[in-house]
């Protein structure tokens, strides 16, 4: 007898018989069909036919991995009720192939996945399997939302430049992603200068590192594309081994960028209804920089091979969706193939999942199982953990949908050119923070694409596509940008540090007014999103200083500005007394600096160049005179700031000092 079929008598055997256990409530014990209730953490809508994912005690686990190599055949009694039920196979859903020992630490090896045929009744079969004692919960394996895609290819005779700004990389179409640096040029109405990552300067500092790796979990990446080969992780045993053979031994035949979770092989991107959404996002991730062609990444390098590296770990294919149970045993490959980002354009629909405790279940649901184990799993010596970015969602509701609005991971809204919230976007509950998702406007009877997010898509095309799907992988590259500058500079991250780093680096979003929605053609009323955007607009450049633990300085553009530095020493309002600092001639032509001078500890500075740059405060330290010689007095101490010009921060008017830290956009 095969293995498969003595692991499914064994769970027979093990769970089906205690079903004659259960007792009417009495004495206060809890009735047969309250217990079938309370097992069922969720329930058949969108489920996936013939199966349902089951998590049993301690010692019915143990049991069933023994069943799974035991070589004498099962009970008569057990072989007919098999056959009464119709199961066909039961598999552990989490692979213990790898890293078996944190994965016991977290009870991933109690989890399995039985099947059976797709025409039975998945309510019925759940209901039997509820009443086995010995299976403490079953879940449906809801099936993940699709993507609703639109899409513009871009036509390679557009591929010039279309600003004459220059810009830090040669990729020809670089000029058109607006969502790194947004002059205020877009074809989009009322485009804003600011409403953009601020990618450029961060770019100054780190464009990535080879030994962070970002897991796209999605549809399948096209790995061959010109624009994403390079920065493809490539498993080399696979790569170099003998096709059809699991050569490195994880459990996974073929796996050379990533592995199809929906067809158990290969990643595919070429189907009848594959929408390129993965390699859409991917390119926004980490696109090889500086190369002269395509798009640009967040973490794509300077074109010397030193982006962050990808792989595909896909739940979409050819219009088919995974189940939570193939969906788990992708978070899970992605944190033992070394990703510490995880980057998630997917979901069920907002409000589908209404909070935290319906999602956790009682700490039995199988993707937040999957969801611990990547956050506890360190593959990078400067981050301690691994970092988890969801899209909030397209559904345009005051929620992020789930997994998104679950509180230990970050969920991604969008806003588009115009630094305001973009027609579809969800806000509000469970949304941390925004960024760039685009969007379509229509003008003169036609639809424009300008004011979309640009990146990769199979068969080395191109495309602008919009959504919250958009926003969230520049979050993500945000993420791998942070993790390279630490390892650069010898920092280690905790994960609630990182987390915090990118949530409160920032530029303030403040709305007014109303603004067209592009999807209804009716009109949105902009102020009922003010505070509901997550904490505010993501700032890449701000990411990176808060690793390296320098104050960042807003400065309006063209206006004079009075910051009192001692503010920003210490906890603030500190007494020190400032002493004149030289500010270089580089920092003076790069930011267009016309006026700076110390008034006692207050800095009056007038920028005229939108930039960044970091320079040095000097300050006396106890009284007001340097000590020394015959001088009793305090000591010269400095302080580093990074001066951040932005179009869009406004200033007190009484003060002339920035209204909050980052401004208004």
């Amino acid at each position: 007898m095969n293995k498969t079929k003595l692991f499914l008598l064994a769970l027979m055997a093990i769970g089906f018989v205690a079903c004659a256990t259960d007792t009417v409530d009495e004495g206060g014990q809890m009735s047969p069909e309250a217990t079938i209730a309370k097992k069922l953490i969720n329930t058949s809508s969108n489920a996936v036919a013939g199966e349902l994912v089951i998590y049993v005690d301690e010692a019915t686990a143990e049991q069933l991995t023994l069943a799974e190599s035991a070589t004498r055949s099962g009970v008569a009694s057990i072989d007919t009720f098999a056959s009464e039920v119709g199961a066909t196979d039961v598999k552990p859903v989490f692979n213990l192939k790898v890293n078996a020992e944190l994965k016991r630490q977290l009870g991933m090896h109690r989890w399995f996945t039985v099947y059976f045929p797709a025409d039975a009744d998945l309510d019925k079969v759940a209901q039997r399997l509820a009443k086995c004692e010995d299976v403490q919960s079953v879940q449906f394996s809801t099936r993940v939302a699709r993507p609703n895609v639109t899409m513009s290819e871009i036509d390679p005779a557009t591929m010039a430049a279309t600003r004459s700004e220059e810009v830090p990389f040669d990729d020809s179409l670089l000029p058109k992603q607006w969502h790194y640096n947004n002059d205020g040029s877009v074809d989009f109405p009322n485009a804003k200068a600011g409403a953009d990552i601020n990618l450029f300067p961060a770019w100054e500092l780190t464009t990535g590192r080879p030994d962070v790796i970002v897991a796209v979990v999605d549809e399948g990446v096209c790995y061959t594309h010109k624009d994403l080969q390079p920065n493809m992780l490539a498993n080399e045993a696979e790569l170099n081994g003998e096709e059809g053979v699991d050569d490195d031994n994880n459990g996974y035949v073929d796996d050379v960028y990533g592995y199809n979770f929906v067809d158990n092989g290969r990643i595919t991107w070429t189907r009848n209804g594959d929408s390129g959404h993965g390699t859409h996002v991917a390119g926004t991730v980490a696109a090889v920089n500086n190369n002269g062609i395509g798009v640009a990444g967040v973490a794509g390098g300077s074109g010397n091979g030193d982006g962050v590296r990808l792989i595909s770990c896909q739940i979409i294919s050819g219009g088919n969706a995974a189940g939570v149970s193939a969906t788990a045993a992708a978070v899970e490959y992605a944190a033992d193939r070394g990703a510490c980002v995880l980057q998630n354009s997917w979901g069920f629909e907002a409000g589908q999942i209404a909070n935290d405790n319906m999602f956790e279940s009682g700490s039995t649901s199988v993707e937040v199982k999957a969801f611990e184990y990547f956050m506890a799993k360190q593959n990078h010596p400067n981050l301690e953990g691994g970092i988890i970015i969801f899209a909030a969602g397209n559904d345009g509701k005051a929620m992020a949908g789930y997994p998104a609005a679950y509180n230990k991971l970050i969920a991604v809204s969008a806003i588009g050119p115009d630094a305001n919230p973009t027609y579809y976007t969800c806000y509000d509950r469970g949304c941390n923070v925004s960024a760039p998702g685009g969007e379509y406007y229509r003008k003169s009877g036609s639809t424009s694409e300008a004011g979309c997010v640009a990146s990769t898509l199979p068969g080395d095309k191109y495309a602008f596509m919009q959504g919250t799907s958009m926003a969230c992988p520049h979050v993500s590259g945000i993420a791998a940008l942070a993790i390279s500058y630490a390892a650069d500079n010898g920092i280690v991250l905790t994960l609630p540090e990182l987390k915090d780093i990118i949530v409160s680096s920032v530029s303030g979003l403040k709305f007014e007014g109303s603004k067209a929605n592009y999807g209804t053609n009716g009109t949105i009323n902009l102020t009922s999103y003010n505070n509901k955007m997550g904490t505010g607009l993501i700032d890449a450049y701000r990411v990176l200083m808060a690793v390296r633990g320098t104050t960042c300085i807003p400065l309006p553009l063209g206006e004079q500005a009075i910051l009192d530095i001692s503010n920003h020493i210490g906890n603030g309002g500190v007494q020190v007394k400032m002493l004149e600092s030289e500010i270089s001639d580089e920092v003076k032509e790069k930011l267009g600096i016309t006026d700076c001078r110390f008034m006692g500890s207050k800095l009056v500075i007038t920028c005229t160049k939108p930039g960044s740059a970091l320079v040095k405060f000097k300050y006396v330290a106890g009284g007001n005179t340097v000590g020394g010689g015959q001088i009793t007095g305090g000591m010269e101490a400095e302080q580093e700031f990074a001066l951040i010009v932005r179009p869009g921060v406004k200033l007190d008017e009484g003060t002339g000092a920035p209204i909050i830290p980052g401004g208004w956009l």
